[in-house]
């Protein structure tokens, strides 16, 4: 229990009735009198305020955070007493994470509109009706994957004279974990339903091309292959028709995640936005989920190699959304670590694991020196059998300094480093492309969109 500031004031009062009582005694025993009063008025505050057991705290949230995003908790409290409560709620989220407030209306559901936003931190005064339930909202930000800890929530609130705050802490204690981003898919999934992937940088591919699926008989047009005509509905329509396939639907896309000390630098321009500054690994991790889903929706088969020094996990292709799932579990604790990853080693594990023609998605860097030569030599010799395409994340800031324009000394060696870099990554991507291997390469902030634009461009061109 505390005392409020009126409560402070009423017995400091009590101080110059017992000065006046040096000159009148008979004040002294006024000011006893006014100081019993005050203490029983701040007794019967205490007893008449509402009691711990008249609320009920809840938290709410997904069973898996996402990293890098804003996930909204909810924190319910319910007044069961009979007078309306001024509270103060804190909840005790996990110390790493960041989070800003906002507060819904009371008896309203978790769709509710938000009403008030606030600096950042779990704590806001919110208004508790008798018999009603209110409810704080807010969102918090992991810095990383893994697991974490909620601790117990908390209630401040204040009596009914104004002369006591009482508070109480309420038992929430739970792990949570944080997975790579879901919040993307789930937006994926509704901007599907609603036809709209283009608002999401998403572009719409009609999967026609030269596969073997019979899709539609159509009108001959003049750029068509002759061997493509139905003869039997041209005798029937009286004019040439053509037949039209699609490109096949059960295919391989085989996603090779680099985890070496390339992808381990954070990426700075993503920082300001997301309040952490994420390693490249991360928005790799979120683009294979991603590229993962959108390719299990179409009958695709997906699997995973990470790797670094040392094959860390391997997942075999497989379909339907059981393969997600799999993908997500085993890229829930990935890491990266700061060694030289081994190319060689990668490849030859996947070709003694995999040999059907597939998609290779290699997430990766790329290096200088001798790391770029081992990449260039090693990607190039899956191009007969397989479809490579190595997906580099460039870093926005080193564009940046590069065209900036240069204010000292300083300014002027970072400059020609910065241009250094950029000519030698445009080089090496040249020479990848001369020996028939894909090239991405895109910032972090546009990776997931880039990738799987990419993947359905192929696979509608039939390339896979």
């Amino acid at each position: 229990m505390l005392f409020t500031r009126r409560a402070l004031l009423l017995l400091l009062l009590t101080t110059p009735l017992m000065a006046l009582g040096t000159i009148a005694p008979g004040m002294l025993y006024v000011a006893l009198a006014y100081l019993a009063l005050v203490i029983a008025m701040i007794a019967a505050d205490r007893l008449l305020s509402p009691q711990p057991r008249e609320f009920e705290l809840k938290r709410q949230h997904d069973s898996r955070l996402s990293l890098g995003a804003q996930n909204r908790i909810i924190v319910s409290i319910t007044n069961t007493g009979r007078h309306t409560v001024r509270a103060l709620a804190r909840d005790e989220y996990p110390p790493q994470f960041r989070a800003k407030v906002i507060v819904l209306d009371a008896n309203a559901l978790v769709s509710a509109t938000e009403t008030t936003q606030t600096r950042s931190g779990a704590e806001r005064p919110i208004t508790v009706r008798p018999r009603e339930t209110a409810r704080l909202a807010y969102y918090v930000n992991p810095p990383r994957r893994g697991d974490f800890q909620f601790g117990d929530l908390n209630l401040r609130w204040g009596g009914i004279l104004g002369l006591v705050i009482r508070q109480a802490r309420y038992p929430a204690a739970e792990p949570v974990k944080v997975y790579p981003n879901l919040l993307d898919i789930r937006k994926y999934e509704l901007q599907a339903r609603k036809g709209r992937l283009q608002e999401i940088g998403l572009r719409q591919a009609r999967m026609l091309g030269s596969g073997t699926e019979f899709e539609r008989l159509r009108e001959y047009q003049m750029d068509d292959e002759f061997r493509k005509i139905d003869w039997k509905a041209t005798a029937r329509r009286g004019k040439p028709v053509t037949r039209e396939f699609e490109t096949e639907k059960s295919q391989t896309i085989m996603c090779l995640l680099d985890t070496g000390r390339l992808m381990r630098p954070p990426v700075s321009d993503a920082a300001n936005q997301s309040g952490h500054a994420l390693a490249k690994l991360d928005y790799a991790v979120n683009a294979v989920l991603m590229l993962s889903y959108v390719a299990g929706l179409r009958g695709d088969r997906v699997g995973l190699l990470a790797f670094a020094d040392d094959i860390t996990s391997y997942l075999a292709p497989r379909a339907g959304r059981g393969q997600f799932y799999k993908m997500l579990a085993s890229l829930y604790a990935v890491e990266s670590q700061p060694v030289e990853s081994d190319f060689v080693r990668a490849f030859s594990y996947l070709g003694a694991k995999h040999k059907k023609r597939s998609l290779v998605v290699i997430f990766s860097d790329i290096a200088t020196g001798i790391a770029a030569e081992t990449l260039v030599r090693q990607i190039a010799p899956l191009s007969p059998r397989h479809v490579p395409l190595l997906v580099a994340i460039s870093d926005p800031t080193v564009v940046q300094i590069a065209r900036q324009l240069p204010r000292d000394s300083v300014g002027v060696y970072e400059r020609a480093v910065a241009e250094q870099l950029i000519d030698e990554r445009a080089l090496i991507l040249d020479k990848l492309r001369q020996r028939g291997v894909l090239t991405l390469d895109v910032p972090a902030n546009q990776l997931t969109v880039a990738v799987v634009n990419k993947y359905l461009e192929l696979k509608a061109r039939g390339r896979i």
